[in-house]
């Protein structure tokens, strides 16, 4: 019966965490929570694992959020490879959407879990309720508030997924090819790249904007020469082999680079009105690991 649901599970505690690695964990708390119930007692058991699993997610999210406050750099969730299925439902499909899941960082915990609960998977108020423990009007002040504060938040991107890995494939010509014109005419004037190495990979440090600072940046870490010496730094002789591919990440095409067949970069660009305006850089490898 848990197998049944393992999936749906971890889809909703990923999308309130952010973090596979703790989506995994709730998963596995609530699997011991259902182990330990009369289960023929359980008149709903997908709305028992869900709520279970939901109150969970919220708990270790208010763990998670002081734990972030100390976290070297800006913090970015973690990547998750998805296929066609995710893409073609919308709502799902945007609700694992990076840029999403950065603007839900900026929500409370609670109104989180109601906006994620109620905008991905469309469950009533009245189960969302029981799930967080507020009254009924209360969740939806909250549904409110977080629905009003996600759409002020969210940033514009171009929805057309033919577009986007066309400039994906784009800039990894540009980069490999050290074409500085091509990849400065790809820019938004206002780009800005938002790179999370956790301080265990090379990484900026704070959110670089404009195009000179991001090209410069761009340029140190993609061209060959400057993956040679990447791959230097961290003990890899230059004939392990270097790859950058697209790749299905967090239902948009992506830049993912492989180094002897370990992911060590993922980049994902949003396009607006034709040109890169935001670059999110994940180089953490705790956040990678599951990637292959």
């Amino acid at each position: 019966m848990f197998e049944e649901y393992r999936h749906l599970l971890t889809g909703v505690a990923y999308r309130i965490l952010g973090s596979m690695a703790d989506a995994e964990d709730v998963v596995q708390e609530a699997w011991l929570r259902w182990s330990g119930v009369d289960q023929g007692a359980v008149e709903d058991p997908k709305a028992y694992l869900i709520r279970v699993t939901s109150r969970l997610a919220i708990d270790r999210l208010r763990w998670a959020k002081s734990r972030r406050e100390a976290y070297v750099g800006p913090w970015l969730p973690e990547p998750i490879s998805t296929g066609p299925d995710v893409a073609e439902h919308v709502e799902l499909a945007e609700s694992v959407e990076l840029a999403m899941l950065v603007v839900l960082e900026t929500l409370s915990p609670l109104e989180r879990a109601v906006f994620v609960l109620r905008e991905a998977f469309d469950m009533p108020f009245a189960e969302i309720a029981e799930i967080i423990g507020r009254a009924e009007p209360a969740t939806r002040q909250l549904a409110r508030r977080a629905r009003e504060h996600v759409q002020e938040k969210r940033p514009r991107f171009a929805t057309d997924r033919g577009e986007r890995r066309e400039m994906t494939e784009r800039f990894i010509n540009a980069s490999m090819n050290g074409d500085l014109d091509d990849l400065i005419a790809m820019l938004s004037q206002d780009v800005t790249v938002v790179s999370d190495g956790g301080g265990k990979a090379r990484a900026a440090l704070r959110v670089l904007f404009g195009v000179d600072n991001v090209t410069r940046f761009l340029m140190s870490i993609t061209t060959p020469d400057n993956i040679a010496k990447f791959m230097a730094s961290i003990g890899m002789p230059g004939e392990t082999g270097v790859e950058l591919r697209i790749e299905e990440i967090n239902a948009a095409p992506a830049v993912v680079m492989v180094v002897g067949g370990r992911v060590v970069t993922v980049l994902s660009l949003l396009v607006v009105d034709g040109r890169i305006e935001t670059i999110y850089l994940m180089a953490n490898p705790d956040k990678l690991e599951r990637l292959v």
